[in-house]
């Protein structure tokens, strides 16, 4: 029976989450590996793929603000929640495709998967033995590094919300300047650089508090390297599948001769 692996994208809204799956998925297909896409944001609206899983077909944003009378935000977190109670559905739509990768493209707003039951629901329910967390970086936002360190914050978060293995990739990175980018990736390959950087900005309690946590990620050990993605000749996605591949099947590739 074939074993499917389930890559959930996770980030931050704007981190590139749609559009790296869709990516991944694209590189799959050159490569003759079996792939599917599954949205899992029912208010997503212009999805840059058609997706073969699509949690729309159950929950509408829309629907749930008209018949429960609730605003944009009340309704996301109801849509949130009701992810779980369609979890079977989903699982059996899945399933019927018989593949090799699922990628799941969850929704824009991170705190709606991450910090609610719902995620942690359809990690376990789906295929939990077989499933890794793919964390996106923002590119914008980790230029700067107090900005970095909040972002790997939300990354151990994550990690110990759904407790799935996880790895992290800078996404869009071909968006940075050169020296930016070798930037962040030096704050990701030392974690005492980022450390000393942090101390450098400007000297005020959000400083402090960002010391603080550069060390709790330094003592748990939550500090690890990151891919680089972007747009070009896909980029990071071969070190995304080696990766994934290490995980899984002790560097045993699916790919034929």
């Amino acid at each position: 029976m074939k074993q499917e692996t389930f890559v959930y994208f996770i980030g931050t809204a704007g981190a590139g989450k749609s559009t790296l799956a869709e990516r991944f998925h694209q590189w799959t297909n050159v490569k003759g590996i079996d792939s599917i896409l599954v949205n899992l944001d029912p208010g997503a609206e212009n999805l840059p793929y058609d997706p073969d899983v699509d949690i729309r077909d159950w929950i509408s944003l829309k629907e749930v603000m008209e018949s429960h009378e609730l605003g944009p935000n009340g309704a996301q977190i109801a849509c949130a929640d009701l992810l779980a109670v369609n979890t079977d559905e989903v699982k059996e739509s899945i399933e019927s495709f018989k593949t090799d990768y699922v990628f799941v493209d969850t929704p824009g707003q991170l705190e709606l998967f991450v910090f609610r039951n719902s995620g942690r629901i359809i990690a376990t329910t789906l295929r939990p033995q077989q499933s890794v967390v793919c964390y996106l970086i923002d590119p914008i936002l980790a230029k700067s590094a107090s900005g970095f360190t909040s972002q790997l914050l939300l990354s151990v978060f994550t990690s110990f919300r759904l407790g799935l293995p996880q790895f992290s990739v800078l996404s869009k990175s071909d968006v940075l300047e050169k020296e930016d980018l070798e930037q962040v990736l030096s704050w990701a390959d030392d974690a005492y650089s980022l450390e000393s950087a942090v101390q450098s900005e400007h000297s005020s309690m959000y400083r402090q508090i960002n010391e603080d946590i550069v060390r709790m990620l330094i003592d748990f050990q939550s500090h690890s390297k990151l891919i680089s993605t972007g747009s070009k000749e896909f980029l990071g996605i071969e070190d995304m599948y080696t990766m994934i591949q290490m995980l899984f099947a002790g560097g045993e590739d699916v790919l034929s001769d």
